[in-house]
């Protein structure tokens, strides 16, 4: 009998031990933050993004990297489980990108079609904030079933604000996950585009928000849409209309509108960063993988 409950224990750690068999860590593979950074195609000056519709002039304050070392910068530098989806990230260069303090840009597209900024004057931003307070409270329920921590809207980080010759539509909140003290800062850019909409998302700690508004206001400058595909070039008579327009954009009613809500669990397991982070480094555990040695210029 103790032979059988030997053998059963020693079956059910083989079981357990053998996922990570397959997939070795970042800590197997690296053996400091650097080393890990100097394994993408960091990339800066005239950046052509993937989708051919945008192009970046990435200053010496940043770098690109593309969809697959977007992926695993966020799952295995920042422990998400599914990085996929992005069309690349921008890295800040002088902030160490694998502590609480550090923080990028995840570059994506919607091209859900001509998003008219008509109502642009017409948006009550109290209103939709407040609507945006109540639909979080409302989604907590299946949030926690998912496993994610229920999410507080706490207010605007940086009121909603629309520049309408440059078609580039800016806004922050400050978010709180489940009883964290330490606040979440969620710095959204959209850029409005002929078929398209450019979404630049960044995540820090609400500490950082003079930091990352310094660098956004970087960001939204040097992001545009190339000739053919810029908001000027939308033919009525060809091209497709979103269903939804600005207020949508800021209060992300976009999702219950047309069928985005899968995307919703991506946006969340961004915000988890600072949980996995503040969790490994208690465990002793970030601090061998990653050296917190600050990100050098790339030649």
């Amino acid at each position: 009998m103790k032979r059988f409950q030997f053998v059963a224990i020693l079956v059910l750690l083989l079981l357990l031990v053998a996922p990570a068999w397959g997939t070795p860590s970042a800590e197997q593979r690296y053996e400091s933050a650097q080393d890990f950074l100097d394994s993408f195609d960091l990339k800066a000056g005239s950046v052509d993004l993937p989708n051919g519709v945008a192009m970046l002039e990435v200053p010496e304050t940043f770098r690109y990297i593309g969809p697959e070392d977007s992926r695993r910068f966020l799952e295995e530098g920042w422990g998400n489980p599914d990085g996929s989806g992005q069309i690349g990230m921008l890295l800040p260069t002088d902030t160490d990108l694998f502590t609480s303090s550090g923080w990028a840009v995840v570059i994506s597209y919607e091209e859900d079609g001509y998003v008219s900024d008509k109502d642009a004057c017409q948006i009550d931003y109290d209103e939709l904030l407040a609507s945006m307070q109540a639909s979080a409270r409302e989604g907590n329920d299946a949030r926690t079933e998912q496993g994610y921590e229920p999410v507080t809207i706490v207010g605007w980080a940086a009121s909603p604000y629309y520049d309408s010759e440059a078609k580039k539509l800016y806004w922050a909140k400050e978010l709180r996950f489940g009883d964290n003290p330490q606040h979440t800062l969620n710095y959204n850019v959209r850029i409005l585009g002929r078929k398209g909409v450019l979404v630049l998302n960044a995540v820090a700690d609400m500490e950082q928000l003079p930091l990352v508004e310094d660098g956004m206001e970087q960001v939204i400058g040097f992001t545009n849409f190339k000739e053919g595909h810029r908001y000027s070039d939308f033919d009525p008579g060809v091209d497709k209309v979103a269903a939804y327009g600005l207020a949508a954009l800021i209060g992300g009613k976009v999702a219950a509108k047309v069928g985005l809500l899968a995307k919703l669990g991506g946006v969340l397991v961004v915000f988890k960063k600072f949980i996995i982070i503040g969790f490994l480094a208690v465990a002793g555990f970030f601090s061998k993988i990653f050296k917190r040695r600050k990100v050098g210029p790339v030649a």
